[in-house]
């Protein structure tokens, strides 16, 4: 049986990474591997045999006593706790690969020697920039940002990436020096999954090897999405309320067009969303945070989904769940996007951060027929049931690691191909 050692920093659905990590490990668990989780340990978690060997919880913003900070900094930086715990579920189970998720901070890079000198190979999946910029959103508070390449990393605490502390900004510098002088990253991973092909683009030109890119596109499990393709009336953005989503871009554009549109998820950016809302006279519902069953009647009553996004996303799952409930997509030229979307075909591209690029794609799509709306929804349906499924996931991945010696039950390592 092969064993698939599977970490991440939780272990329970938080966001787009933990559903990537914990339906990739439901997946091969369904494919008879032994999926062995590492994680934190934490009162939401799923239950697992092997969380006694979990590190202890530890967040930032948390209300800790200054003693438990002090205490705290030396795990961020390099955890000696996740080496040990790690060394002992090592020891417990023989490991064939380990594939990595989000590990900065929590679980900390300190594992990946390890794993390097007990020669597992190491598969780490990018779902943000953090092995580039400290930061993990190339993102400052004047727009995209990337001032810490070629080294001057120290531009993370003079403009405070970090919650907008110096102190916890500096102690994430102080990680990302450490773990660039160590090769944590360069010599301990064998490869870098990249779910868009902008990520692999950008993270080579900031030094990262590029031989050891793998592009393997985010999925989502189709049969559980029953699409409605009849247009709704309201438009609807999914997803974190925060600055960097564009969405008082998307309140102006919506209040300029006069159509309607429903915001669903929570974040920092709530109240001043709905003050702006009421200063433009923008018809807006603010839905709240919703999920399951839920989340999936707001899409399926919507016209079309949009994604303003003014950083560079990575490949966002609410693209393919939108593609999949039968519903076009509206998204910004920046990131990953422009990959997942094909315009006029599956929704319509406008330009980042321009509330009049955004307005024109917004009163296109207010005058698309519905007949022509149902074609673009069903087209982007039939592109999710061809190119990310659950299966056309496997496959890559396990393409990934046939290069590394780790072949499925019956077939040979290298079978199968790449994106």
């Amino acid at each position: 049986m092969t064993t698939l050692l599977s970490v991440n920093n939780y272990y329970y659905y938080r966001g787009g990474a933990e559903t990537v990590f914990l339906e990739h490990n439901r997946m091969f668990e369904r494919e008879g591997w032994q999926v062995v989780p590492f994680a934190m340990r934490h009162a939401r978690n799923l239950p697992s045999l092997w969380s006694e060997h979990f590190v202890d919880e530890i967040e930032f913003g948390e209300a800790y006593s200054f003693r438990e900070k002090l205490t705290r900094v030396p795990r961020v930086i390099y955890s000696q706790q996740a080496r040990q715990r790690l060394r002992q579920l090592l020891d417990a189970t023989t490991p064939d690969l380990c594939h990595a998720h989000n590990i900065y901070h929590h679980i900390s890079p300190s594992i990946l020697g390890l794993l390097k000198q007990r020669d597992i190979p190491v598969v780490l999946t990018l779902h943000d920039l953090k092995v580039a910029c400290p930061a993990y959103q190339m993102l400052a508070g004047d727009g995209i940002c990337e001032r810490c390449r070629n080294g001057r990393l120290y531009n993370v605490v003079r403009h405070r990436c970090i919650k907008d502390s110096t102190a916890l900004s500096a102690v994430v510098m102080v990680e990302a020096i450490v773990h660039r002088l160590l090769g944590s990253y360069r010599n301990c991973v064998d490869r870098f999954v990249v779910p868009s092909r902008f990520y692999a683009s950008k993270l080579a030109e900031w030094g990262i090897p590029a031989e050891k890119f793998r592009h393997v596109p985010n999925f989502v499990d189709v049969p559980r999405y029953e699409p409605e393709f009849r247009p709704g009336e309201r438009f609807l953005y999914f997803g974190r309320l925060a600055n960097e989503k564009g969405l008082h871009t998307l309140v102006r554009a919506a209040a300029a067009v006069r159509c309607r549109l429903s915001i669903a998820g929570t974040g920092p950016e709530l109240e001043p969303l709905q003050r702006l809302a009421a200063e433009t006279g923008a018809d807006v519902k603010f839905l709240g945070y919703l999920s399951g069953a839920n989340l999936h009647d707001a899409v399926r009553s919507a016209r079309a989904v949009v994604l303003p996004s003014e950083w560079y996303e990575n490949a966002p799952m609410s693209v393919l769940e939108a593609y999949a409930l039968g519903k076009p997509v509206l998204g910004a030229r920046i990131g990953g996007i422009p990959e997942l979307i094909q315009d006029n075909v599956t929704g319509f591209q406008f330009e980042s951060g321009n509330e009049a690029s955004l307005v024109a794609v917004l009163e296109r799509a207010a005058a698309t027929s519905d007949a022509r709306l149902v074609e673009m929804g069903r087209a982007g349906r039939t592109w999710v049931e061809a190119e990310f499924t659950a299966e056309v996931y496997r496959d890559r991945m396990l393409a990934v690691y046939g290069e590394l010696g780790v072949a499925a039950a019956g077939t040979a390592p290298g079978v199968g191909g790449v994106a």
